[in-house]
């Protein structure tokens, strides 16, 4: 998520805050929120506030307390007015409602971090949000070195293969390091993967270059490991020319805390 994405909707979720008279209880009208979280219908909206209301439920809360029906005016023209029901959501309650929303949806996936934190200041929102984009890099290179693990062991390679082929691999995207050799050069305890202490865009890298010879390896039924290290080092090779041509060298970028922390702060 870019920067400028981050600010407009930290300043339109920070315009929609509103206080209780007397208190220091922050709230969001569920209507108004609404339009800023992507949903143009009452209906559908309605049913990601109960499915947060059962959430709130579940874990142990007062759902009153977060949820908060109450009855509006709202002019329909000629100076006329209605009522409609609104709901005024706490902090609590949109962060659930975040939570339980449609992920496809960005101003969604901005609001789960939003909320989560205990302070608007935009600079915490983007760290975290940084912190949860490794996070996902990280998560998605271990699914594509599984399936790649899977693909090999079917075509007549073993662990001590794999092991191989994968170190070959980072030696095409590192500038000729292996894995070992780039584990000495950040300081990385060799029981620890490489990848856990990669930066987000290191990792997206290993993690293309997986996806492209686990394709490759399907599409053309390669078998046996020097067939499948050949394709694994020219797709290594080739995110490495494309890093390049962008003036980033995987080998001299320093090392972040280990994926297996992130998750601690993430969750924090």
């Amino acid at each position: 998520m870019d920067k400028n994405t981050i600010t407009k909707l930290t300043i339109s979720f920070d315009a929609l805050v509103r206080q209780i008279p007397d208190e220091s209880t922050e709230f969001w009208y569920a209507r108004e929120i609404m339009i800023t979280l992507g949903y143009d219908r009452w209906e559908n909206f309605s049913k990601v506030i109960h499915k947060a209301s059962i959430a709130c439920e579940t874990s142990g809360g007062v759902v009153a307390n977060h949820f908060r029906g109450v009855t509006k005016m709202v002019q329909i023209g000629s100076g006329a007015e209605r009522p409609v029901e609104d709901i005024m959501l706490t902090r609590y309650a949109c962060y659930l409602i975040a939570q339980n929303g449609d992920p496809r949806k960005e101003a969604i996936a901005f609001a789960q971090t939003y909320f989560a934190v205990q302070t608007r200041k935009q600079e915490l929102i983007e760290e975290r949000l940084r912190l949860q984009e490794r996070l996902q890099a990280r998560q998605k290179l271990t699914e594509s070195e599984t399936e790649l693990s899977r693909n090999i062991y079917e075509r007549g390679v073993d662990d001590q293969g794999f092991g191989r082929i994968r170190s070959k691999g980072d030696a095409a995207l590192f500038g000729g390091n292996t894995t070992a050799r780039m584990k000495d050069k950040l300081a990385i305890p060799s029981n620890r993967p490489l990848a856990d202490f990669l930066p987000t865009v290191t990792i997206a890298a290993k993690n293309l270059a997986t996806e492209i010879t686990n394709h490759n390896v399907r599409q053309n039924d390669l078998q046996g490991e020097p067939a499948i290290t050949g394709e694994h080092v020219q797709n290594n090779t080739s995110v490495r020319n494309m890093l390049d041509e962008r003036g980033i060298k995987p080998e001299e970028l320093p090392p972040e805390g280990q994926t297996n922390c992130l998750v601690l702060e993430v969750e924090r």
